[in-house]
């Protein structure tokens, strides 16, 4: 009875590790910038139908855009042209990276 326990618990740790995902966070920038909440809507309504794409925070100050995604069903060039799909040429942002808001660009048309 002992090893057939066992058995089905080293079955279940096994079965758990073979499901377990790959979840990884980026941060991007677009190009042009996210000026209002019509930006940051547009892409959260776009981006979310990507396949693997788990959460999706937008921030127009830091002019970030943060996604949680499963890399075993998405990867980031997957990501970068669901951005270009919808009008935005879109950059992974580097650790501690700070963006600066153009002031210049054009404001979006919403």
């Amino acid at each position: 009875m002992k090893k057939l326990l066992s058995f089905f618990l080293m079955m279940g740790l096994g079965t758990s590790v073979a499901l377990a995902k790959d979840i990884k966070t980026t941060i991007f920038t677009t190009q042009p910038q996210m000026h209002c909440i019509n930006c940051e809507t547009k892409i959260k309504k776009n981006l979310r139908f990507v396949k693997g794409i788990k959460d999706i925070q937008t921030n127009v100050p830091n002019q970030t855009v943060t996604i949680k995604y499963d890399a075993d069903k998405t990867s980031i060039e997957t990501i970068l042209k669901a951005f270009k799909k919808i009008g935005y040429d879109a950059r992974t942002v580097k650790e501690n990276e700070k963006i600066e808001a153009d002031a210049s660009a054009a404001k979006c048309k919403m």
